[in-house]
């Protein structure tokens, strides 16, 4: 067998209401003095309010950076570390979406080690130490709570990335509850995005991809696949929330471990020029990509087709189901309300060019997809999706 490694966020509590008992379940390994990182949207919710009081019953003294915005930029990371070097931070908590979560993880680092930002970009450079760090996803799409790896936009629309098991937090928090008041649109594009994460780890060419991600994959997909279409329509049904949390958390601990690939890697310059929500850029390229990757990977998309889509077992041999599943796929998109079409979000025919190169940058991700992708391949799937 292969080696390979595999890395995880070593506790996990997955329980409605769990946030309201942050301080139970965190507060002794936070310590006394703790950066708390959301965004300005839950804070005018309330959302955070009981894991706030609950850090405070315990004898916490939370200090609020709320700015967090969609992509966060280095400068919003810069201002939270220095509210967290204000407030003597001891602990972080990372509280909401994936940017949010992003921002929590580096300014742990940061104010944990001291080191150079621009010495941890790419893969395995963090070195450390970093602050004790809790994570509390409020959207089930990024995984974010279980992968090493946060996200930051730079310049004008440049994302770059660390990845390194020192940004895994202590404690992941998965309180479905936070998720019920997510609207359609968003609980819709963060499904998508998390069964992205599973199909992509799952087809992934690291040579790290490896049997535990790809049972991972296989059950993330059974979950969010029955439940991603009652959960946007059915938003007040904590079971389907919780399934798509879980199978959220799940994904990502696939593609922590089996990195993806082409699908993120054209997604990138829609949210990064456009500022297209993370997962509808994915949705976009989606069906795209896998039809491109299809005549190299035909068969691993046929191994994880039934379990998003029960229907397709039927559907006989590795091409007809491959097919098929990219068929349902797009599907999926429409019935849940999603655009579709580059076009709908403002993308015309000349951006493309641009859109492709830029993609080229991404050489963590593409060096994992199934089948090489040229500048040229990129464009013509851009054209695909215009």
């Amino acid at each position: 067998m292969t080696p390979f490694t595999f890395n995880t966020t070593p506790s996990i509590v997955f329980e409605p209401e769990a946030s309201a008992r942050l301080g139970a379940l965190a507060g002794r390994r936070l310590g006394p003095s703790i950066l708390f990182v959301t965004d300005p949207g839950l804070r005018r919710l309330g959302l955070c309010e009981p894991a706030l009081a609950s850090l405070e019953a315990e004898g916490g003294k939370p200090a609020v950076f709320d700015a967090v915005e969609a992509d966060p930029s280095r400068a919003t990371l810069m201002k939270a570390v220095e509210a967290g070097r204000a407030a003597g931070a001891t602990g972080v908590v990372g509280f909401g979406g994936g940017s949010s979560l992003d921002v929590a993880k580096l300014a742990a680092l940061l104010l944990g080690s001291g080191e150079d930002l621009d010495q941890a970009w790419g893969v395995a450079q963090a070195k450390g130490p970093r602050l004790p760090l809790v994570l509390v996803p409020t959207t089930a799409g990024t995984g974010s709570e279980v992968t090493p790896v946060s996200i930051i936009t730079v310049g004008d629309d440049e994302k770059r990335g660390v990845s390194s098991p020192v940004i895994l937090p202590d404690i992941a928090v998965l309180d479905a509850a936070l998720t019920l008041g997510l609207p359609p649109a968003i609980t819709a594009a963060t499904g998508v995005d998390a069964m992205v994460h599973a199909i992509e780890a799952y087809a992934s060419r690291s040579p790290n991809n490896n049997p535990l991600s790809k049972m991972l994959a296989h059950q993330a997909l059974r979950l969010l696949g029955a439940n991603i279409e009652k959960a946007v329509f059915e938003g007040g049904d904590i079971e389907a929330r919780g399934a798509m949390l879980l199978g959220s958390m799940l994904a990502g601990q696939a593609f922590a471990n089996s990195p993806v690939a082409a699908v993120h890697a054209l997604a990138y310059p829609i949210g990064g020029t456009f500022h297209v929500p993370h997962g509808l850029s994915n949705a976009l390229v989606l069906p795209h990509v896998l039809r491109f990757n299809a005549p190299d990977a035909a068969h691993l998309y046929a191994e994880i087709a039934a379990d998003a889509f029960p229907h397709l077992s039927r559907e006989d041999g590795d091409q007809g189901r491959c097919a098929a599943f990219i068929e349902e796929l797009a599907g999926l998109s429409k019935r849940l309300g999603m655009q579709t079409r580059l076009a709908e979000v403002g993308i015309g025919a000349d951006d493309l060019a641009g859109m492709a190169a830029d993609a080229m940058k991404q050489t963590r991700l593409l060096v994992n997809n199934p089948r090489p992708v040229t500048e040229t391949d990129a464009l013509a799937i851009y054209k695909a999706a215009l």
